[in-house]
């Protein structure tokens, strides 16, 4: 069997209902863009050479496998022995607390592109931004099956800011956007 089946061809997909929808179904946008956030952890992963970071985020994108199972599945159709997104979820807010907790963590704006790994990590919290986004439109439109993949991944947008931070702090990187010594109003970390 070849991975080119020509089903999609005419611009429709199958979700894992089984179900035919059009390939810009918001649905599929938020699974694919879940897909997106999965690669592009996977790169920031393959250029960071701190081990801590690279096995947070490896298990990071094996939890956004099952994330992304959540969006796929309509209400009613998904999978009743699939782990709870709520469990992930209240894991990765203790290593947020955990990261925090951590002296020489920034605690302002930062500017990305310090370091090559951080940065790839910050283009991975947009990703993570844009999927929350869309997964909240389908909590809206009562289109997804599990309401705490929002929760989710807006946990994971904030632990992959601090991750990126924790980078740099270990580094001895200053990414703060203000220069050092400049006064300012203090701003949301991860936004």
């Amino acid at each position: 069997m070849s991975i080119a089946t020509k089903r999609g061809d005419g611009g429709q997909t199958s979700l894992a209902s089984g179900q035919r929808v059009s390939k810009n179904d918001p649905r599929v946008e938020c699974y694919g863009t879940i897909d997106e956030l999965i690669s592009q952890l996977g790169f920031a992963r393959s250029i960071s050479a701190d081990e801590e970071v690279r096995g947070q985020v490896k298990q990071i994108q094996r939890e956004l496998f099952r994330v992304s199972s959540a969006v796929a599945n309509p209400p009613g159709t998904g999978d009743p022995a699939q782990e709870k997104i709520a469990v992930l979820t209240d894991a990765l807010e203790t290593h947020v607390h955990r990261i925090e907790k951590m002296p020489g963590i920034l605690g302002d704006w930062s500017l990305p592109g310090e370091l090559p790994d951080a940065a790839a990590l910050d283009v991975a919290r947009t990703v993570c931004r844009r999927a929350e986004r869309l997964a909240t439109q389908l909590l809206e439109a009562k289109q997804l099956a599990d309401p705490a993949v929002v929760a989710y991944l807006n946990r994971l947008s904030d632990l992959l800011w601090l991750l990126g931070r924790l980078l740099e702090t270990r580094q001895g990187v200053d990414s703060s956007l203000r220069p050092k010594g400049k006064p300012g109003a203090r701003w949301s970390r991860a936004w």
